[in-house]
């Protein structure tokens, strides 16, 4: 099967991406990558959709509130970080801005006097790195060829992991998995509304494992929800649920992401 993810090759993504597909391709951001699932371009996407230190990718979020569909597997992989450079004088640390930001303490405390670039991904920097000995990358330390690995470990935490959704086409939306996502828009804005959304769910003992809100840039104060429960889509408490919810958001929309199971993914070198 082919699937697509950021690129270029080595990023976490492409590392995840390979535990759902030998043959992978590569786009430059999320959006992109739902965008050419959603028209049948793949098979299968790949996307990060949160951090255990920096939290949700908000690219992802505004992706899935905007196209239609399915997330069929969560993958959690393990995040070590490595600072690579051509040598250990350097300028500027360039990787994706979430890696900085899971670096934050160890560049404070190692490198204060240091410029940081976001670039769009942690393999992007290390190309950087590659081209200008002024310029030290963070990325998987299995990223380094030709470089010099300056630390390990660099990560803030040494349980930084990374949960990705495998997307494909709305069509295979499945409703049998242990875990469900659906994304919310009520169309309205009074006391009282994000409590008529969730409790639905206590009153059916269903567990909310992520709940996000994201502005719907439709005006100002206005927000779409995304809410990530343990049960299946199958199960008559999260139908029960799903139904108490649409009727507070009938001048919005619910969508059904889908229902899926958890798979943890150990990701090494190529």
């Amino acid at each position: 099967m082919q699937a697509v993810t950021l690129g270029p090759s080595g990023t976490y993504s492409h590392r995840a991406a390979r535990a759902v597909a030998d043959d992978v391709e590569f786009r430059e951001s999320v959006t992109a990558i739902v965008e050419s699932v959603v028209s049948g371009e793949f098979p299968r996407g790949v996307v990060p959709i949160e951090n255990s230190i920096e939290g949700s990718v908000t690219e992802t979020l505004d992706a899935l509130a905007d196209n239609d569909v399915a997330v069929v597997r969560e993958l959690v992989t393990p995040i070590r970080h490595a600072l690579v450079a051509q040598g250990p004088e350097f300028e500027v640390v360039a990787s994706h801005s979430q890696a900085l930001a899971q670096c934050r303490s160890f560049l404070e405390s190692e490198y204060p006097e240091v410029s940081h670039e976001a670039v769009a991904s942690t393999a992007r920097g290390v190309e950087r790195a590659r081209e200008d000995p002024s310029i030290a990358a963070i990325a998987h330390p299995d990223s380094a060829r030709g470089l010099d690995v300056l630390a390990e470990g660099i990560q803030d935490r040494t349980s930084n992991a990374t949960r990705f959704f495998v997307l494909a086409p709305a069509e295979e939306r499945s409703e049998a998995g242990g875990k469900s996502s659906v994304v919310v828009y009520p169309n309205a804005n009074y006391p009282g509304l994000l409590l008529e959304l969730l409790e639905p769910f206590a009153d059916r003992n269903v567990n909310l494992t992520r709940v996000e809100s994201r502005p719907s840039g439709e005006r100002l104060g206005d927000y779409v929800f995304h809410v990530d429960f343990s049960a299946g889509l199958y199960e008559e408490r999260a139908r029960k649920a799903i139904a108490a919810i649409e009727e507070v958001a009938e001048k919005g929309w619910v969508r059904r992401l889908g229902s899926y199971d958890i798979e943890h993914v150990l990701v090494g070198d190529e």
